[in-house]
């Protein structure tokens, strides 16, 4: 899908705008130049409400009034508003020498507001009509959303449609791992079409629970029926915990956002005057008591562990096993241990001398008198050779049981002991001053006057305590869907087992068998596409990311890699396979520098062809990475609309001549900017977003030209 072009009518501060987008495969950029209050994001959300409705608006609608917002009853009391959107899609057909067939839409949204006070409004529902445009003119077309859904999924909106100041809502802190995990586990799925296996794989389930009840019908065994009127019931419960699973986790990521729009509202109170301090202040403790409890942890593990610890056996028998040692010792060194007697004996009777040079000869009877004492000998020596050999075995089995001594550095597990109490003390301590410095800290900051800083923390904690139910109730239906599906596992093997003891039920085994088989190919084509296409959208990431940064892993630099591990958590890593934490450990610039990487692979990798429409991209950035970051992204995209402001334009200014086709830079200007900002006076103080005939992004006239244009020359 591509933009072509775009109309609004009464849409906030645009009042009557129409902007055209570059579709050529070449000159892919359009850009929109404009200042801040000029429009840039109320484009984008125009843009995303004519294609989702409602949803497409910050927090999905509620409270935000789409009509100009400097218009009150003394206007006509209904407004009407809509946004018309042109786009082309390209469909492939063949295999190598494969057609396009491109096909142009227009999809236009409308609604009307109703103005009944100051601040009162209300708005009714949105309709939508979509329109196949040709030769011949225009067809309408039922069912726009589902059209709209296929092209561009509402898990997608935040891929194409990106606010560079919330471009970090894929890494962002402020809300759970979870949340951000599920954001990019939903635009992965949606671009890799793994939602289509999974379709097919619950359309292979119903059909196997379809024949389930064919066969509990048809027998007339009552072991047979007993088995699959279980698994029918199963099946149901099963179905109504993964609906309850899916509705958990969205109420889950739900609520964690609410929480941390709240949160971000608190930090903007505090950032004002001295407030600020103790924001910092308070993210300091966090951090150190966090810190600390890590160590406390760490502590007491090493402190359990020294229970089970060689130094602890040693030093309690001590005294018991020093005589024993000595005893040994003694023993080794007057030759008892290890014992030679029986193997020298053993070894005398093969010769035919004595050891005191007496003859051994068997024809002799002397001779064979001392033979025969020798194997008296022999007998004598084995009787205490267990003995022997016990000891021996214990003589260099308590090697690891000898005192070492402080000589030989071994503090001994006393020591030992005490040193690990005393640090336990004296994290503990610290443990417990820092949690008494944040409660402070806090009640400190609910006192503050002038803001209702309690009422919002209070809603804070209303939202984290909704978000740890609904999790909690994830957890809750995970467990039993677990236990039920090994109950299933188990039932299927009796069941098959049943079906095949009748003939008449070969059918069905059949057919079930033919069912788990086309599942398991399922399966595995899920498992592999997302592992396989994972690691595809992982590399190009990575790839893009460091070029936009330039990292080099080769020349030791700070950032190494960066990638998407398998539970759908982005990861940067640096020196020495460290963990880098994006909220705290990397600037601005990379961070939307990281988001952008991730965008861009996941649209390339999933070879589909959408705009990526950035409201200030370049936002916290200069020199090598702002101008970096612009050529990778209007490489990597198939269209890309970026809203620039003159600042984020400095230092690119040769990219945009070269990237941009003639006409498809656009300078937008709000009138009432005059006279602090603008140099003429545009004869309206409308707050009304209106274009001009600039063509280039250093053109200025008499409508756009700033007093910073005016300063320059």
């Amino acid at each position: 899908m591509k933009l072509i072009r775009v109309r609004f009518e009464n849409f906030r501060l645009l009042r009557e705008l129409e902007l055209s987008f570059s579709t050529d495969g070449t000159k892919k950029l359009t850009v929109i130049r404009a200042e801040n209050d000029t429009g840039k994001t109320t484009i984008l959300n125009g843009l995303q409400w004519a294609l989702y409705g409602d949803e497409g608006l910050p927090q999905n609608g509620k409270n935000y009034r789409i009509h100009p917002i400097d218009w009150d009853t003394s206007h006509s009391k209904r407004i009407p508003i809509s946004v018309e959107v042109d786009f082309e899609t390209t469909s492939r057909q063949g295999g190598e020498n494969s057609t396009q067939t491109k096909k142009k839409y227009r999809i236009i949204r409308s609604a009307d507001e109703e103005i009944t006070g100051p601040d009162d409004w209300g708005r009714n529902e949105s309709t939508v009509k979509l329109f196949h445009l040709d030769v011949d003119g225009s067809t309408s077309i039922d069912s726009p959303e589902a059209i709209i859904r296929d092209i561009l999924p509402h898990e997608l909106r935040e891929v194409f449609f990106t606010d560079g100041d919330k471009a970090l809502s894929f890494i962002e802190a402020d809300v759970s791992p979870a949340t951000r995990r599920q954001r990019v586990e939903q635009a992965i799925r949606s671009l890799l079409g793994l939602g289509v296996i999974e379709d097919a794989i619950k359309h292979v389930k119903k059909s196997a629970s379809d024949l389930n009840r064919a066969a509990k019908e048809k027998t007339d065994s009552s072991d047979l029926k007993q088995v699959l009127m279980r698994l029918e019931e199963i099946e149901k419960e099963s179905n109504s915990l993964e609906d309850k699973i899916k509705d958990a986790s969205t109420q889950f990521n739900k609520f964690d956002e609410k929480r941390a729009d709240i949160r971000k509202k608190i930090e903007t109170v505090l950032i004002k005057g001295d407030k600020e301090q103790l924001k910092n202040d308070i993210n300091h403790t966090e951090s150190e008591l966090k810190k600390i409890r890590e160590q406390c942890r760490d502590v007491a593990r090493e402190h359990s562990e020294l229970f089970k610890s060689l130094f602890l056996f040693r030093d309690m028998l001590g005294t018991v096993l020093e005589k024993v040692i000595e005893k040994l010792d003694d023993l080794h060194d007057q030759g008892e241990i290890p014992s030679t007697t029986i193997p020298v004996l053993e070894e005398r009777l093969k010769e035919a001398t004595c050891f005191c040079g007496e003859s051994l000869d068997l024809n002799n009877p002397s001779g064979n008198r001392r033979r025969e004492h020798i194997r008296h000998l022999i007998e004598e020596a084995q009787e205490s050779d267990v003995l022997k050999s016990t000891l021996t075995d214990l003589y260099y089995g308590m090697g690891s049981l000898r005192p070492l001594g402080s000589k030989d550095g071994d503090e001994g597990w006393l020591d030992e002991y005490q040193r690990m109490s005393k640090r336990r003390d004296e994290l503990e301590t610290s443990r417990k001053e820092n949690e008494k410095k944040l409660k402070a800290l806090e009640v400190q900051l609910d006192k503050i006057p002038d803001t209702d800083i309690q009422g919002l923390r209070d809603i804070e904690r209303e939202y984290i305590n909704q978000r740890d139910r609904f999790n909690s109730d994830k957890s809750r239906h995970e467990t039993r869907l677990e236990g039920l599906n090994k109950e299933k596992e188990q039932l299927i093997s009796q069941r098959d087992s049943l079906l095949k003891e009748k003939e008449k039920n070969d059918f069905i085994v059949a057919q079930l068998e033919v069912m788990r088989d086309v599942e398991n190919v399922l399966n595995n084509s899920y498992m592999r596409v997302k592992d396989e296409e994972l690691a595809k959208v992982s590399e190009l990431m990575n790839s893009i990311f460091l070029e936009m940064i330039g990292s080099d892993p080769d020349q030791e630099a700070i950032i190494q890699k960066s990638e998407i591990s398998k539970d759908f958590n982005i990861v940067v890593y640096g020196p020495a396979n460290r963990t880098l934490n994006p909220d705290r450990d990397l600037n601005g610039a990379s961070r939307r520098a990281l988001t952008l990487s991730f965008i861009l692979a996941l649209t390339k990798v999933s070879n589909v062809e959408a705009p990526n429409v950035i409201d200030t991209p370049l936002g916290m950035m200069s020199g090598y990475v702002k101008r970096s970051v612009l050529k990778t992204a209007i490489r990597e995209s198939s269209q890309i609309i970026l809203f620039l402001t003159r600042s984020e334009i400095i230092d690119c200014e040769e990219i945009l001549d070269k990237e941009t086709k003639s006409g498809y830079v656009i300078t937008l200007t709000n009138p009432v900017h005059y006279p602090t900002m603008l140099v003429n006076d545009p004869k309206t103080k409308e707050h009304n977003v209106i274009r001009c005939e600039c063509k280039n992004h250093d053109d200025k006239c008499t409508v756009c030209e700033r007093r910073i244009d005016a300063e320059k020359i």
